[in-house]
């Protein structure tokens, strides 16, 4: 357990570029220098929910023991405003302190350690991360968290999630569908609602705009054809698309009916997006990979064949910058 200092934390902008690089990017040939002027993306896990390796998949243990595979992190983004020192995560994900020292080495904030947390649902994935900021941790003060009405009811009426609003070691912001916020003169985000598995809330992605440029963010739906919205639309009006590619085919988990966890498949994905034009299959950007999934590797064929259909895999450590 440890108190938290409200001061800024700072770093060597040279060293902070080395460990996020070193530690964190797969895709060496993809490195990005870090804003220093611009608000910016940082891309701090790809996973689904349980990162990579899972556990008790001892065949994946044993690749990552062999340095045959990395380990990967849950699903999270960072939004950043270096100018001002605001940072923003989206998702609080099992790999939580992973990811916030991932950030702590590429940003600064004068509200340490976040501005905000946006949340999507209330799936292991994407919200057990905020045990970090209790008691028997870091025992924050009042750190905002976004999220709708049945995840702000959830988070309030459920222990140990309630300690956290009770001690006010998070302080709950409402979210509405398709309401947008503005952080800042710069930034603004918008939720919107998708249909997805609702055992405990309801599931958003976020749209979020830096500067009049957007990133569409979907870590989790259903099926494309089950969403109000038409997701080629959703392409072509975004610059970037980072969308749930949680298996690639059906079939992925032996001896389980994938019907019960639906997800698009990529292939199907890509079938879909088959009519778009060169410049918006490059927009998207899959990612939330399920430990089972081929695009975890970027030697895999399946990886190779998605790059030359003309999509992109999002990667840690992948910044996404807005001029």
């Amino acid at each position: 357990m440890k108190n938290i200092s409200t001061s800024t934390y700072k770093i060597g902008p040279l060293l902070a570029l080395f460990l996020f690089i070193t530690l964190s990017c797969d895709n060496a040939s993809q490195q990005r220098v870090i804003p220093t002027t611009n608000p910016f993306i940082a891309v701090l896990g790809i996973a689904q929910d349980a990162g990579y390796p899972q556990a008790g998949q001892r065949e994946e243990w044993a690749l990552i023991k062999e340095r045959k595979a990395r380990p990967k992190n849950a699903v999270a983004l960072a939004l950043v405003d270096p100018v001002l020192k605001q940072r923003w995560l989206f998702e609080a994900t099992p790999d939580f302190k992973f990811q916030l020292q991932m950030l702590d080495d590429i940003s600064e904030t004068n509200q340490y350690p976040l501005d905000g947390i946006f949340l999507t649902h209330a799936h292991m994935g994407h919200y057990t991360g905020l045990m970090n900021l209790g008691r028997e941790a870091m025992g924050t003060s009042a750190v905002p968290v976004y999220a709708m009405p049945k995840m702000q009811e959830f988070l309030t009426q459920n222990g140990p999630w309630s300690q956290l609003v009770a001690l006010n070691n998070i302080k709950l912001k409402a979210l509405a569908n398709e309401v947008e916020i503005n952080l800042n003169p710069s930034i603004k985000v918008t939720p919107f609602l998708v249909p997805h598995r609702d055992e405990f809330s309801e599931t958003v992605g976020y749209s979020i705009e830096i500067n009049g440029k957007s990133l569409v963010f979907i870590p989790d739906i259903d099926k494309w054809a089950k969403w109000d919205k038409d997701i080629l639309e959703v392409i072509k009006a975004a610059d970037y698309a980072f969308l749930d590619a949680s298996f690639y085919k059906n079939g992925e988990i032996p001896g389980r009916d994938m019907n019960e966890i639906p997800h698009p498949f990529v292939e199907e994905s890509i079938s879909l997006f088959e009519s778009l034009s060169e410049a918006d299959k490059a927009k998207v950007h899959f990612i939330h990979f399920n430990h089972t999934n081929a695009l975890l590797f970027e030697n895999s064929p399946e990886y190779k064949e998605v790059k030359e259909k003309g999509f992109n895999m999002a990667y840690e450590g992948q910044i996404i910058q807005f001029r």
